[in-house]
Order: structure tokens, then C-alpha cells, then sequence
């Protein structure tokens, strides 16, 4: 492989500072699940009544994706 193949080329400064907000988003979404992975080692599974069901939150969220979709008209 030659040098030139093996240089790497330098982001845009905006495109840089975009690539390290999503790494710090994606940090901070590891830390959250570790975090609660954590807390099920150590104090078990929450109550079946302290939940909510997988519907509930499939239907939230993909009503926030409604939200941001610009409506067509």
C-alpha cells in the first residue's frame, strides 16, 4: 500500500464537530443502558406493575416520529 493511499483526510471543521456530537450521544445512550443493566444486577427485575408494556412505548415513539416527518400537503 502506498503512503498516499494510507494518508487519511482531515473532516471540514463542521463535519468534525458533527462526527463528536454524535459520539458524545452515543456515549451518554451506553452509559444510560449500562446504567440500568447495573441496576437490574444489583436489585433485580422491576415489578411487572412498575412497567410499561412494549406496545405503549412502540406507539410513543412512533408518534414522536410522526411529529418530526413534515406533513405532506
Amino acid at each position: 500500500m502506498s503512503q498516499e493511499a494510507a494518508a487519511r483526510q482531515p473532516l471540514e471543521p463542521a463535519a468534525a464537530d458533527a462526527v463528536r456530537a454524535y459520539a458524545a450521544r452515543t456515549r451518554a445512550d451506553a452509559d444510560r443502558f449500562a446504567s440500568a443493566l447495573e441496576d437490574i444486577a444489583a436489585n433485580g427485575l422491576p415489578a411487572v406493575e412498575d412497567c410499561t408494556p412494549w406496545e405503549e412505548l412502540r406507539e410513543a415513539h412512533l408518534a414522536r416520529l410522526a411529529a418530526q416527518r413534515p406533513a405532506v400537503a
